[in-house]
């Protein structure tokens, strides 16, 4: 990554109309991925995003102030090179969905559990006619295969860059269901965000905060808000 390194060296950063969609220009220079494919982004909105994070760069090129920009690259050089088993691996996720383990106890995390998650499994049986089981534990529960195809339908759907900011919405959740309430607008992501974290949470009340664990749910928490705000520029 020796290239994201390098000072900065363009006044303006601007975008332009290219061949499949829109490319950004670093003074008359098109901006490329880490592979040196080019960066063109699918929606205009992506690419005035991704231009204003160039922009925004002072002396050197700091990545982590970049996340539309990597994502991006991420679609292009990465998920492009493998859609079908990125698709797949992400669909995977709901025979384990986090919504779908529950809590032995205590009976209060149990209530807590089911007055906030089981709606979300009404409304994943209701809109894509999936009904899922849930289990107290950790046992393993096999979930309904017709249930699973047709949650899975949608993600096979989905073209490279709209896969790139999905991955993160369910890896870092846990949770397809709590994904695709995301992109479908029926929880706003930092909702979203919460409700995977109601476990984590739960213990923080009983026990307190560890300084280590808050700071990584930061990082993921951020990392989740803005793989929401790409899906958003996307379409």
């Amino acid at each position: 990554m020796s290239e994201w390194k390098a000072k900065r060296f363009w006044k303006e950063a601007g975008i332009a109309p290219a061949e499949g969609g829109w490319q950004v220009l670093l003074d008359s220079r098109p901006v490329r991925t880490p592979a040196k494919a080019a960066l063109v982004l699918p929606t205009q909105a992506l690419a005035r995003a991704v231009a204003a994070e160039w922009q925004a760069q002072e002396e050197r090129i700091d990545p982590r102030s970049m996340p539309v920009t990597r994502t991006s690259n991420s679609a292009i050089d990465k998920v492009a090179l493998q859609r079908a088993e990125v698709a797949e691996m992400l669909a995977a996720y709901g025979g384990s969905d986090l919504l779908c383990y529950r809590a032995l106890g205590p009976a209060e995390l149990v209530a807590r559990q089911a007055v906030e998650w089981d709606p979300l499994l009404d409304w994943v049986r209701e809109r894509y006619g999936a009904e899922l089981s849930t289990v107290s534990g950790v046992m393993p529960v096999t979930q309904d295969a017709a249930a699973l195809e047709r949650l899975s339908a949608p993600v096979r759907e989905m073209e490279p860059f709209a896969l790139a900011a999905f991955h993160d919405l369910v890896a870092l959740s846990g949770s397809l269901v709590l994904a695709l309430a995301v992109i479908e607008e029926r929880l706003e992501a930092e909702e979203a965000w919460r409700l995977s974290r109601l476990d984590e949470e739960w213990q923080i009340e009983q026990w307190g905060a560890d300084e280590e664990a808050e700071a990584m749910a930061q990082v993921k928490r951020t990392a989740f808000l803005d793989a929401a705000s790409f899906w958003r520029l996307l379409h």
